[in-house]
């Protein structure tokens, strides 16, 4: 038996009179545990296989804030905001200028024609130069003054040249002769002569070059609103002093 490699030999069957097997003999010896083989999974085995890839370096891209810090933003200067200038459509009026006494009168042309002696508006300033104490044939002093002037060319018709040459030319006219107070007869001649408006009506201005002046409603409003006539009559009871003074 150990020629055959036997260790230990137990018989099928219960020998007669053969001694007791042991008991630690009949315990067959467990098989050995077969190794366990581990596959690796699928994706791993593929990305065993697959070439290695070549690693991906990021380069650094510099943000805005970076980009903005290289070169610096130039800010622009602003423009300056140039005023359009509106240019005022030229006032239309007629003027004509009288000598009263010691008075000079620029009244308002209603018409934008000289006076007519039937005229209404021409017979009531003569009733208001009589009523202030002076002739009532008023002398007529140059051509109206019309505006805007007939001339060719790129001239200023504005407000602004329009008082200038009103004013200048009552001006002329004081250098002349003696004034004691000019007369400013309707809104135009208030405006360019007297440099005011409408809220200056019967009361007395004090204009620079011209002296002393009495702003009045214009003949063709006093007509068509006869009660502004009592306001004229309170304002000239005031000033009559002034043209009068000397005479007596």
């Amino acid at each position: 038996m150990t020629a055959m490699q036997v260790v230990s030999w137990l018989p099928r069957t219960e020998l007669p009179f053969a001694a007791p097997s042991r008991p630690e003999l009949l315990v067959l010896p467990e098989p050995p545990a077969e190794p366990v083989i581990t596959r690796p999974a699928v994706k791993a085995v593929a990305a065993a296989s697959a070439p290695a890839e070549r690693p991906k370096i990021e380069v650094p891209r510099p943000s805005i804030s970076v980009r903005a810090a290289s070169k610096p933003v130039v800010e622009a200067e602003p423009v300056p905001v140039t005023p359009k200038v509106v240019q005022l459509p030229p006032p239309r009026f007629a003027l004509q200028l009288l000598r009263a006494g010691r008075c000079l009168v620029l009244v308002e042309l209603p018409t934008g024609s000289a006076f007519q002696s039937r005229d209404p508006a021409y017979l009531l300033l003569k009733d208001m130069l009589r009523a202030a104490g002076l002739p009532d044939s008023p002398q007529i002093i140059g051509e109206p003054v019309r505006w805007p002037l007939l001339r060719r060319g790129n001239v200023d018709q504005g407000p602004e040249a329009a008082r200038e040459f009103v004013q200048g030319f009552v001006m002329a006219r004081l250098e002349e002769a003696e004034c004691a107070c000019l007369w400013l007869v309707g809104l135009p001649a208030v405006r360019f002569a007297g440099e005011a408006d409408a809220q200056a009506f019967n009361t007395e201005l004090a204009i620079e070059g011209l002296g002393c002046a009495w702003a009045l409603p214009g003949l063709e409003l006093l007509m068509d609103e006869p009660q502004r006539k009592a306001h004229v009559w309170q304002a000239m009871r005031r000033l009559m002093a002034r043209w009068k003074q000397n005479d007596e």
